[in-house]
């Protein structure tokens, strides 16, 4: 029976991809675009994607802050908005949708304006606050190019496409101390909410040669503490760990759940980026909440018996809980392998794909089998 549940979830998420993909390609002509670029590529170019989604142009890498707000589907992302390779003046940015297959691109939700991400706005993520606003917390690069952490808010509520984002004004609330580089500490992860009410995050970081996720506390989310100076998690001889992530999953269900969650009912998955390696792996394990720790079942050990989320070009990856559908989304950045001749000359660099959790519990449950 064990063999036979699992091979009925494999069919379901090879059944609901099938379907997103037939859904896809009939309606992808029908979708309303505001165009706020100046330029675009080339009417019908051979390369462009039908099914994963794309800015009109230029370079794009991770994707931010997805999130779902009164009935609608958000996606911001990396974005170079004057061209198709990696630069200075990264900014966010930002798209919606009703289905997560067809969608709306707005104006850039995050520009670089301040001194504390004069340079650039890296990435970071969304969450959905106790009394559902949501707030942005991203990666400023400052005017001498050190790494803090920075808030922004909508500035209406009402708007649910969010169209515009207000920084707030005691930003950045959060840089490097001695835990990690100046120049390695970034991307801060979805907040989850604790028993003791206080907001908790973890952001990649590294010192010397081992990558490092630390964790903040806040009671406000404006005012974060590093309580602990030992890292939440930590990898030795891996240089920097990017874009953390930290989510429960249910052990008895093919439900997602919430990110603050904690229960006998589900373990825990971190997951992070090792930029020398371009890959994501993830860890399952436990997670000490009174103690602040996290104990994986496997140690990293920079061999193939590590677990990745994918095993092509898949990095940079960020999920988030849909409310609507009780599931758990994954996008990841997909840089393919084209020249910067190539993104060039074409006008575009970088697709996201996306895919349900499911797969997470479907590795889970093949473990367990073997």
């Amino acid at each position: 029976m064990e063999i036979s549940a699992t091979l009925v979830l494999v069919l379901l998420a090879l059944f609901t991809f099938l379907q997103n993909v037939a859904n896809g390609f009939d309606s992808w002509p029908q979708t309303n675009t505001i165009n706020p670029f100046k330029y675009r590529v080339p009417e019908n170019p051979p390369y462009r994607t039908s099914y994963h989604f794309q800015p009109p142009q230029n370079w794009m890498n991770d994707p931010n802050g997805p999130m779902y707000y009164k009935g609608v589907y958000h996606l911001f992302y990396q974005h170079n908005p004057t061209a198709a390779t990696f630069g200075d003046g990264i900014v966010w940015g930002h798209s919606v949708s009703y289905d997560l297959i067809n969608w709306i691109h707005l104006n850039n939700a995050i520009e670089p304006s301040e001194a504390y991400d004069i340079i650039s706005c890296w990435s970071g993520s969304a969450t959905i606050l106790l009394d559902g606003k949501p707030v942005i917390m991203y990666t400023g690069i400052d005017h001498n190019r050190h790494q803090v952490q920075n808030l922004a808010m909508p500035k209406n509520l009402s708007d649910p496409f969010l169209r515009e984002w207000v920084k707030h004004t005691q930003n950045p609330v959060i840089i490097p101390s001695e835990v990690a580089e100046v120049d390695n500490f970034r991307d801060p992860s979805t907040a989850w909410h604790g028993k003791d009410g206080k907001w908790r995050i973890i952001i990649g970081a590294q010192k010397g040669d081992q990558g490092r996720a630390i964790l903040y506390q806040s009671e406000d989310f404006v005012n974060w503490k590093l309580e602990d100076a030992n890292p939440f998690y930590a990898t030795d001889n891996t240089g920097v760990c990017e874009c953390p992530d930290f989510y429960p999953v249910s052990i008895n269900g093919t439900n997602g759940v919430d990110s603050s969650v904690e229960s006998s009912s589900v373990r825990h998955v971190a997951k992070v980026g090792y930029l020398r390696m371009a890959h994501d792996y993830y860890f399952v394990g436990k997670y000490l909440s009174d103690e602040e720790r996290f104990i994986a079942d496997a140690k990293f050990t920079g061999t193939s018996l590590d677990l990745r989320y994918d095993y092509g070009k898949f990095y940079a990856s960020k999920s988030f809980f849909d409310y609507a559908k009780n599931r758990r989304i994954l996008w990841g950045w997909v840089n393919e392998s084209d020249s910067e001749k190539d993104d060039i000359e074409k006008g575009w660099a970088g697709v996201q794909v996306s895919f349900s959790m499911i797969c997470i519990l479907l590795l889970l449950l093949m473990k367990q089998h073997h």
